[in-house]
């Protein structure tokens, strides 16, 4: 039951954390807050802030969604529906909160919904390569 989990669960609650004030300041602006603070050798300096950390995470996550789509097992089925329930968290959330209105948010409900369709079509085409018709 635990591999069924969606892992794009872990963006969602990063971001409400955040929000809520537990990962420094409260609110939108901690979205803008840097983390990494590098000086390049061409003398630039290079930061990534707290949002843009998010989205790192997010595409980590989708990467190994997809992997977990191109499986075959008894629990598929439940990641597809529980993925599909993670995305329908975010899009209610983005349109019902304030704080949820960004577009680091919109990000990741994008890659949410990114992750359902390519979950559906990589099992779609996965399973059909398992199925041999005899003639």
């Amino acid at each position: 039951m635990i591999a069924a989990m969606p892992l794009m669960i872990i963006p969602f609650i990063l971001y409400n954390l955040a929000m809520l004030g537990l990962m420094g300041d409260g609110g939108i602006a901690a979205l803008q807050h840097d983390i990494i603070v590098l000086s390049m050798l061409s003398g630039a300096i290079w930061s990534m802030a707290l949002g843009d950390l998010f989205i790192v995470i997010a595409l980590v996550v989708l990467f190994f969604e997809i992997l977990k789509a191109s499986r075959n097992g008894p629990g598929n089925l439940m990641n597809h529906i529980l993925s599909m329930l993670v995305f329908i968290a975010f899009l209610v959330e983005f349109l019902l909160v304030q704080d949820a209105a960004t577009q680091v948010f919109f990000i990741l409900m994008t890659i949410a919904l990114i992750d359902v369709i390519g979950g559906f079509a990589v099992s779609i085409r996965s399973a059909g390569r398992d199925v041999s018709i005899g003639l």
